[in-house]
């Protein structure tokens, strides 16, 4: 196996022309193409270079071996976020840190450690929050300045969840405004109070929403791992456009209960990490029955603690994979197309039997329905009304449109780019009794589910479907929004089913991943198969910081 394992990555990394910021060219062997590496000048901000790249593992190992402390790994990181972050290339990936408690937690946990009490593999690893997430003494804006004394009191379940299994809750990243949930013509990365985040690879590139800060984050080694958050899409394509891995859970399988919400549908948390061990550990830490969310009762004997023991390096060998094409999940980007068509003849040398195509049966009717937006707009006022309800008296917003009366009176600061069009559309909806809401939802489910995913992985008996991520980061454009040109994200959203995305590639020197997505609860099968991909391609660089490409 260790052979053919390595066979198989130098056969991948030719036919995939994976490139790394800096190159001059670099040929690809599929029909005579090339993918093409730009030139560009690099900047390097030699701070805490010895946790570039460190897994989690690693962290756990110098920390046993006396090496390492939790405090110093976490004074470490908020080093690296003050040099790259704040200053430097000013990656603008963080919206709130509270260094002094942060450390005095770490300072806590080594402690415990000392006197032989470890909690697991989250013992002292520092990890960012996704800022539409509760965390005890933090506030939670959703990057809104109408949020900005949203302190709470309590930590939400999964935020106390990480905190039990020794994370050290080190902050809170930026995101797209309201999860990306305001307006038609957003730019990815842009909230009213972080401003824009920006790409780690090549700065003036746009890192993909709604969890941006929690993809740039770990991607630029400013932490150990983030959670980010995820309606459609928003956790796998900053996930893919950063060049990390990217787990979004099975609705249910991860509490919802003290995040701001868009849909109770749809709506789940995840990890956001450099490798999928990273991910697979902090998952498992976060999972389990919330009374208060009453999706997550479903999970009781489908969520594991341990999502490390599902790590297999040769799960390709016999696995089925199916290649989802129709759609529009190929053909809006050759450099997608290229990298992903390297991946499955990968996973082809790996053992894998691969069914292509091995179409979603709804997948044409997934892209033009407009079931899923009609279910968000209906479910968006009630859900965040309902959160909104428990802000504190300094808190001048209650209501949905307390929140568009807000923005129309700070349109400078909060509406500068983009305005608010689907803050107005979803406050025309009507109540979830409407008889349009409870077909929508159906329709949504009907073609995601039993017409959808189930369907097509009954029919060919799959282990899991894969098909591209996203493109190479696409410029950030205040002006027109982002140049979103296709995703693969939908038909799981729509059915609460998981999806986990893995590096597969690098296009002008930016990440592209690919997807492997399955049936409800299947996140162990996932996580194997894309941690088997992972080890044998091993394709993500560290980024650098490149200011723009130079293109020829």
């Amino acid at each position: 196996m260790f052979g053919r394992s390595r066979m198989s990555r130098r056969s991948f990394l030719r036919t995939s022309a994976m490139v790394t910021a800096g190159a001059a060219a670099t040929s690809a062997g599929l029909g005579g193409l090339t993918l093409r590496a730009a030139s560009a000048t690099t900047v390097w901000n030699p701070v805490n270079e010895d946790l570039v790249e460190m897994t989690i593992a690693e962290m756990q190992t110098a920390m046993e071996a006396g090496t390492m402390t939790s405090r110093q790994l976490t004074g470490m990181y908020l080093e690296r976020i003050n040099a790259l972050d704040k200053a430097g290339p000013e990656l603008n990936s963080v919206i709130y840190l509270d260094a002094s408690a942060t450390l005095h937690a770490a300072e806590a946990l080594d402690n415990e450690r000392a006197a032989g009490n470890v909690r697991g593999p989250l013992h002292g690893i520092p990890i960012l929050l996704k800022d539409n997430i509760d965390v005890a003494g933090m506030p939670t804006t959703a990057g809104s300045i109408a949020l900005v004394n949203n302190i709470r009191t309590n930590d939400a379940p999964v935020a106390a969840r990480l905190r039990e299994a020794g994370a050290v809750l080190l902050g809170k990243t930026n995101l797209s405004e309201w999860a990306n949930f305001r307006s038609f013509h957003s730019s990815s990365g842009w909230s009213g109070l972080g401003r824009q985040t920006k790409n780690p690879y090549v700065l003036d590139r746009n890192p993909c929403g709604s969890s941006s800060g929690s993809g740039t984050a770990p991607s630029a080694n400013l932490v150990a791992a983030a959670i980010g958050t995820e309606t459609d899409g928003s956790i796998v394509c900053p996930s893919s456009i950063t060049g990390i891995v990217g787990i979004k859970p099975t609705v249910g399988l991860t509490s919802r209960t003290g995040v701001i919400p868009i849909s109770p549908a749809q709506d789940t948390i995840g990890p956001m990490a450099r490798t999928v061990a990273d991910a697979a550990a902090v998952l498992g830490g976060m999972v389990g029955p919330d009374p208060n969310d009453p999706a997550t009762l479903e999970s009781e004997g489908n969520f594991h603690t341990n999502y490390l023991q599902f790590l297999d390096a040769n799960a390709l060998a016999g696995a089925r994979i199916g290649v989802a094409r129709t759609g529009g999940y190929f053909g809006y980007s050759e450099e997608t197309d290229w990298i992903t068509e390297a991946a499955i003849n990968l996973m082809r040398e790996m053992g894998a039997e691969i069914i292509d195509p091995a179409n979603i049966p709804s997948a044409e009717e997934i892209a033009t329905d407009p079931s899923e937006f009609t279910v968000l707009l209906y479910e968006f006022e009630p859900a965040l009304n309902a959160y909104l309800a428990t802000m504190p008296p300094e808190v001048p917003v209650r209501t949905l449109d307390d929140l568009i009366a807000f923005n129309r009176e700070h349109a400078d600061i909060e509406m500068p780019y983009f305005l608010q069009e689907i803050f107005l559309l979803a406050a025309e909806m009507g109540p979830l009794t409407d008889q349009a809401y409870i077909d929508a939802l159906e329709r949504s489910r009907l073609l995601s589910r039993e017409q959808g995913i189930d369907a097509v992985m009954d029919e060919y008996d799959l282990d899991a479907l894969v098909a591209p991520t996203a493109t190479p980061a696409w410029p950030i454009d205040l002006i027109n929004g982002d140049h979103f040109l296709g995703a693969s994200s939908s038909p799981a959203a729509m059915a609460g089913y998981p999806l986990v995305t893995v590096p597969a590639g690098y296009s002008w020197g930016l990440p592209v991943g690919i997807t492997f997505m399955g049936r409800q609860w299947s996140e162990p099968t996932l996580i194997s198969l894309a941690y088997s991909f992972e080890q044998a391609s091993r394709v993500r660089v560290a980024p650098r910081f490149i200011p723009n490409l130079h293109l020829p």
